[in-house]
């Protein structure tokens, strides 16, 4: 059985003319004799009312009854995804998770996907029929409904390709596929025809917001490949694959950047073992995320200075853990907004050296100061003034001829 997995994002069900679009890419993959298998997020805004909804009832909403709530906007795409097929003349219903059943472990707004009964799929594939899963959701042992989280329908596609066996997972979004870097920070970002799990996670991880770095690490782990492109346009999109599929001659695959970060330094932190730990246990208690991290080495072996980054929504929660924090001596704190990490990304630079002189040096022949560096196989992260972000991003992505 030739099976492909079909999913479709907010904006690409977000009107009833879209849905008809939508139903209109389903029956042709349908005539391909593709056995096939749908699922829809949310029309686009939906989920975001009924998370409003639930704030304006109680500041702390069941998280239980959170799930059964924002996971009805799925059925409402569903359903009228199935009724366009069935006017079409197409066998084609509704599924919900709890149908199937798809089952999840883990806590409610944050479920996982553990297994998933294909007998009741397959014998509706069999029979000509065309699902349409809700996609984000599924039931625990307990027999609630579940979410997923953010990205939670992209899980449920790449799942559902494990599960069938898929012969493709295709994710329909607003864009053309992931691009070299963010289109509408920079007009000439080209899309890129073939990326890596590993590069994509760090693309999304650094703020590609095309998919979520949890429904990556779900394709990589089950070794499903994912092509993504628009639905409202018929051209290729962007394979995401594994590293040896790729055949490709680019050093650097792609650049990010952030728009939304803060930097923190404490100055004169006492240089001894266990105090790093006491800086940062408080702020992963209050579920603040620390991303770039630099000590400087102590000069006298007595104190050192640590600068750290953080959203920049956070600060005000860290100035006051930090300074609250009695277990930390230091003599300066200093904190600074309106900064910006830029990434460059790229599988290419495990054995190419000299990568990152010429990052640098494309940075310091714009004027561009680097405030924090860090770096990890594929991938070197700077933090600069957040003025200079478009400058920096056309800088290398001409450095690296991501232009061409």
């Amino acid at each position: 059985m030739k099976i492909v997995v079909l999913k479709f994002g907010g904006t690409s069900v977000g009107s009833t003319d879209k849905i008809k679009n939508v139903a209109n890419i389903i029956h042709y993959y349908s005539k391909k004799k593709y056995k096939v298998i749908v699922v829809s997020s949310a029309m686009s805004g939906v989920t975001n009312d009924l998370v409003n909804k639930s704030k304006e009832i109680s500041g702390n909403f069941c998280d239980s009854e959170y799930d059964i709530l924002v996971s009805s906007g799925e059925q409402v795409a569903c359903s009228l995804i199935a009724g366009r097929l069935l006017h079409k003349g197409l066998k084609s219903r509704t599924w919900l998770g709890w149908q199937i059943p798809i089952i999840t472990h883990g806590p409610h707004k944050q479920s996982r996907i553990s297994k998933i009964n294909k007998k009741k799929i397959i014998d509706y594939l069999k029979e000509g029929g065309i699902p349409i899963i809700t996609g984000f959701q599924g039931v625990n042992k307990e027999l609630r409904v579940t979410t997923l989280g953010r990205g939670g329908s992209d899980a449920s596609a790449i799942m559902l390709a494990k599960f069938f066996n898929a012969k493709k997972c295709v994710i329909y979004t607003d864009v053309q596929g992931v691009y070299t870097t963010d289109p509408n920070k920079l007009s000439n970002a080209k899309r890129i025809k073939e990326i890596s799990y590993e590069e994509m996670l760090e693309m999304a991880s650094l703020g590609a917001k095309v998919m979520q770095p949890i429904s990556i690490q779900d394709a990589r782990l089950n070794k499903v490949d994912i092509e993504v492109k628009s639905s409202f346009v018929k051209k290729n999109g962007t394979l995401i694959t594994k590293r040896t599929n790729i055949i490709n001659n680019k050093i650097i695959t792609g650049i990010s950047s952030t728009q939304n970060d803060a930097k923190v330094s404490l100055i004169g932190v006492k240089d001894k073992p266990g105090v790093a730990a006491s800086i940062f246990r408080p702020l992963s208690k209050n579920l603040i995320n620390v991303d770039m991290v630099v000590q400087n080495i102590s000069p006298n072996g007595r104190e050192t200075d640590l600068t750290f980054t953080i959203k920049s929504d956070d600060l005000n929660k860290t100035k006051k853990i930090i300074k609250d924090n009695k277990t930390i001596n230091f003599r300066k704190l200093i904190f600074k907004k309106g900064v910006s990490k830029i990434s460059i990304i790229g599988v290419g630079m495990i054995t190419t050296p000299g990568v990152t002189f010429r990052m640098f040096q494309a940075l310091a022949e714009k004027k561009i100061n680097i405030q924090v560096i860090s770096t990890s196989e594929i991938k070197i992260s700077v933090l600069i003034d957040k003025r200079n972000v478009k400058k920096a991003l056309t800088a290398l992505h001409k450095e690296f001829k991501l232009d061409y």
